[in-house]
Formats: structure tokens, sequence, C-alpha cells
């Protein structure tokens, strides 16, 4: 009978030992499943929010997708964010010819680019503070004239334009912001028609102004040093 009771007392304390075991098993898998799920959130939100800051490299730029729901957004709102992101891919576009072209001429015509556009960009950005502060991003990559554009800013062609030299990395930065401006000449336009604010209209008119003359002159480079 003793034997019998001290069986039983044994196989009771396994199970209990065994059902504890696996509990804790069990509630630190799904502490560890929740802790990892929370920090993929916040990772995830984190790009997110970079992507929307414009904090994305070059190669992402071409990629990088429409804000939520920015259709939905006034078009000056559109136009105000969608052309700052279309601004800064020709900076940074003009900043490497700083670093890398060895032809005065054009580094000169990189530097009037950059400081032409990052003053538009300040003065849009102040118009969307005044105008849609709080609003969230809306850059539009479907607006006319964006997306084609962004094209020339992919991955792929910014490592052949980093990997040039001489003549051939001059060549190709043409190649590059000649389509790029373009695309945003039609953007300018179709802001004409569709704008609210006469301050977006104007700028739309600087825009195409001097960025048909940088295409007209960039045309007359690529064709004499294709020589």
């Amino acid at each position: 009978m003793k034997t019998l009771l001290l069986m039983i007392t044994l196989s009771a304390m396994i199970v209990f030992s065994s059902c504890g075991q696996a509990g804790n098993v069990n509630s630190n898998t799904a502490m560890n499943h929740n802790s990892m799920s929370h920090d993929n959130m916040d990772h995830s939100q984190m790009n997110h929010n970079g992507m929307m800051n414009g904090n994305s490299n070059m190669s992402g730029m071409s990629e990088m997708k429409s804000s939520p729901d920015a259709a939905s957004q006034p078009f000056d709102l559109q136009f105000i964010d969608s052309m700052t992101h279309h601004h800064e891919g020709a900076i940074q576009m003009a900043e490497m010819v700083l670093k890398k072209s060895q032809n005065e001429e054009l580094k000169k015509f990189a530097q009037k680019i950059i400081d032409d556009q990052r003053k538009e960009n300040t003065q849009m950005k102040e118009w969307r503070e005044k105008w849609y502060s709080g609003k969230p991003a809306a850059i539009n990559m479907e607006m006319p004239g964006m997306k084609d554009s962004m094209k020339m800013l992919s991955g792929e062609h910014m490592k052949m334009m980093e990997a040039s030299s001489g003549k051939d990395f001059d060549l190709h930065f043409l190649d590059m912001m000649i389509p790029h401006h373009e695309g945003a000449v039609v953007m300018a336009k179709d802001a004409l028609q569709k704008a609210e604010h006469q301050e977006i209209k104007t700028l739309a008119n600087q825009i195409i102004k001097a960025q048909e003359e940088e295409i007209k002159k960039m045309q007359e480079w690529k064709a004499a040093w294709n020589k």
C-alpha cells in the first residue's frame, strides 16, 4: 500500500513539473513573439517616416511609392511635397558633379541647380507650414512628370554614374538630368492649370523658364561632348 501511494505521489510530481515547464515555454514564446512584433512594427514605422522625410538614399528615391492617400490631398499640397522631393533628387545629382567632375563649366552649372532648387524648397516648405500645417506627407508619384523623371535616380543609373569618370561621368550626368528637368517642367505646367494659390503658379512659371533654359544648355553640351 505504501509503495502504491509513493508511486502515485511521484507520478503527480512529474506531471506537475512538466506542465510548469510547458507553461514557462509558452509564456516565454508569447513574450518573445510580442516583443519581436513590437520591434518590427517600430522598425517599419521608422523606415516609413524616414522615407517620408526624404531621408532615403538616392538608390531608393525612384522606388519610393506615393504617400498614403496622397491623391486625396489638396493639389497644392501634393505639388509642394512632390516637387520638393523631386528637387532633392536633382540636388543630390548636382552635388556629385561638384565632387567628381573636372569640367569647371559643368560644376558651375551644378552649383546653380543646387542654389536655385534649395531656395525653392525652402519657399515651398514655408508655404506648406503656412497653408497645410500638420498635414501628412502628400508625395504623389502619379502626378504628371513625376514617376518617369524619377526613374533616372534608380540604383542602377546611380551606380553607373558613381563608377564613371572624366567625360563619361559628365555625359552620364546630362543623360540623367535632362529627363529629370523635363519631368519638373511637366509638373509645373500641370500646376499652372490646377493650382489654387497664385504663389504656386508663379513658382511653376519660374521652374518652367529656368529648367527649359537649362535643358537647352545641357542638350548643346551633350551634342558637343559626344563628338
